[in-house]
């Protein structure tokens, strides 16, 4: 059982303490051995207050699955003009707890409580290409990121 891992709640925990020092208020952690691996799997810890700019993935393998393993997260998804056309929450215990991204789709994660979710999308890892990040939205680190964020919390109040 040497390269077995299980996914327990001290993983979670000590996950969420990690995110909680990290200046992007987010952390990671891999389960595919190198970055090259044709299956990207991660439990990834969010915080509230992460910015996390909306994005979409533009290659082929690259839809994105995410579940809820704890917290509650915000999910937004856009057209390429920025327009809301979905939004929805998903909780560890809720109707909902995970979605399936397509290629191409405008979304972002909004976390709402500490969340943890398991991610899964196709390899390798790739940094966000040109075109993938939504240019009608602020960049992480922008002094309007904030506004944005808070924009967004709003956004799922009523969801």
């Amino acid at each position: 059982m040497s390269n077995v891992q299980a996914v327990d709640a001290a993983m979670i925990d000590a996950l969420l303490a990690q995110a909680q020092t990290s200046p992007r208020q987010r952390k990671n952690l891999n389960f595919h051995e190198r970055e090259t691996h044709p299956c990207q799997r991660l439990l990834n810890a969010i915080l509230p207050g992460s910015y996390v700019r909306p994005h979409r993935h533009l290659l082929e393998n690259k839809e994105e699955f995410m579940l809820v393993i704890r917290g509650c997260l915000g999910v937004i998804l856009y057209d390429a003009q920025g327009t809301v056309t979905g939004k929805l929450k998903l909780t560890e215990s809720g109707l909902v707890r995970a979605i399936s991204i397509p290629t191409g789709v405008y979304h972002t994660a909004v976390a709402l409580a500490p969340t943890v979710i398991f991610e899964a999308k196709g390899g390798p890892y790739a940094p966000h290409a040109p075109g993938e990040l939504a240019p009608f939205a602020p960049a992480e680190g922008a002094p309007e990121s904030a506004d944005y964020l808070r924009k967004m919390e709003a956004l799922l109040a009523d969801v």
